[in-house]
């Protein structure tokens, strides 16, 4: 643990732990202590301070709850030719800065869509992946009952041909552009770049039952209290200025790590995203998020009340996902809202730091198939991580985020190195 103060003048610093501390409820307590002092020497209470965030999002709760009396969809949803042609509305950018989600209509032509999820079937299928599955590498998504329902496969053609298209890279550069990428005279991350962060599939067949996955949030755990990157990029919430905290700032957030855990993320996302492979209604067990992208700050303020012992974070702790729950987030569940009706071709994305979880569901009407494709545009800790992705693709390993499957390394149909376009080979690093 060492001692570094923040930018604010005169306020008493802040312990950090770049590394996940030994004693955690001790940290956890020095932590609280330290952000708590913090605060009061700006001249407000850590109460005071809350109040400002909760009746924020108070206002927000309750915009989304009359839009779902009124049969809104909550969710915005933009066409992929707008983001082409650069004809979004600024009516659609406001509601997609405010609700932090996102639906693109038509991002990939449907047959292309269908024609990669067979393509993902024969690849599994040719390589006996089914024969050779050897259940859940994780506890996290192993709770969701089927088998198997996340497919640890990361290097088929389908994947990579849909990461390394134009069609992505424009939405994903659109999305990047949301954000306050500069600012303090330091470009945190090149929005028009992004690093090719590879991750698994989903395939859930029809009659199912699914038990879904609780509400979380997957930007870190307690590192976003503990390490000074975090600590800076949080600034507002602890230096009394928390008016200024804004979710759509990435000052500070694109150097540090999150602790080592099941479910770190190596990488900066702007959103977390997966395109979809095939239909899938609203009432089958799809994602669901709480569209506030201010929650964060609601999440992070919350432990410092006094009703939560000094050596709990509300429950957040290392190596598992940062939860969100009834027992101290109420107000932000009740914005709970699900995807609309996608189909095939659509791409569904969700900034960083939204509460996200997925529906349960019982015999489920049609398959529910989709790979997770990210925007986790060019920045220090990007390219940090695209290192260990191209060893990862160079030998058809698991990238290092993941549990250690392996399942492609003897696969000779995987997408080769003779294949990457410019776009790839930008996002691995190689240009």
């Amino acid at each position: 643990m060492t001692t570094t103060p923040l930018s604010t003048t005169g306020l008493p610093p802040l312990p950090h732990w770049e590394e996940v501390p030994t004693d955690l409820k001790a940290a956890i307590r020095e932590i609280k202590a330290a952000l708590r002092a913090r605060i009061a020497a700006s001249g407000r209470t850590v109460e005071e301070v809350f109040a400002v965030v909760e009746q924020r999002i108070a206002g927000r709760v309750e915009e989304i709850e009359a839009a779902k009396r009124a049969g809104e969809t909550v969710w915005p949803v933009i066409d992929y030719t707008d983001i082409e042609n650069g004809t979004v509305s600024a009516q659609a950018v406001e509601l997609l800065r405010s609700r932090g989600c996102l639906v693109v209509r038509g991002h990939f032509p449907r047959e292309q869509a269908l024609a990669w999820d067979q393509g993902i079937v024969d690849y599994v299928e040719s390589n006996r992946f089914f024969e050779n599955y050897r259940g859940p590498g994780d506890d996290f998504f192993g709770s969701v009952g089927s088998k198997p329902e996340i497919y640890p496969i990361y290097w088929s053609p389908a994947q990579m041909q849909a990461r390394q298209s134009d069609r992505m890279a424009r939405v994903q550069a659109f999305l990047n552009a949301q954000w306050t990428h500069e600012s303090d005279g330091v470009q945190w991350f090149d929005p028009d770049r992004d690093s090719l962060y590879p991750d698994r599939i989903r395939r859930r067949p029809p009659g199912i039952d699914s038990g879904g996955l609780g509400t979380h949030l997957d930007p870190g755990t307690l590192d976003l209290w503990m390490t000074e990157s975090s600590q800076n990029a949080f600034r507002h919430l602890f230096d009394g200025t928390v008016e200024e905290y804004d979710p759509w700032s990435a000052a500070h957030r694109t150097d540090g790590s999150q602790y080592p855990g099941s479910t770190m993320c190596s990488a900066f996302r702007t959103f977390q995203g997966w395109t979809a492979l095939s239909d899938m209604d609203h009432d089958q067990g799809v994602l669901q998020t709480v569209p506030i992208p201010e929650a964060m700050a609601y999440l992070m303020l919350r432990p410092l009340l006094a009703d939560v012992p000094d050596d709990d974070m509300c429950g957040v702790t290392v190596n598992q996902v940062f939860p969100a729950n009834e027992t101290w987030h109420p107000l932000l569940l009740r914005a709970v809202s699900g995807i609309p009706d996608v189909k095939a071709g659509d791409s569904v994305w969700w900034h960083c730091d939204l509460i996200h979880g997925v529906a349960p569901v019982q015999n489920q009407k049609g398959w529910g198939n989709v790979m997770y494709i990210p925007a986790a545009p060019w920045c220090p800790r990007n390219e940090r991580y695209a290192a260990e992705v191209r060893e990862a693709f160079r030998t058809g390993s698991s990238p290092s985020d993941f549990p250690d499957e392996n399942y492609e390394r003897n696969w000779p149909n995987r997408f080769t190195p003779d294949n990457l376009n410019h776009t790839a080979r930008q996002g691995l690093g190689l240009e």
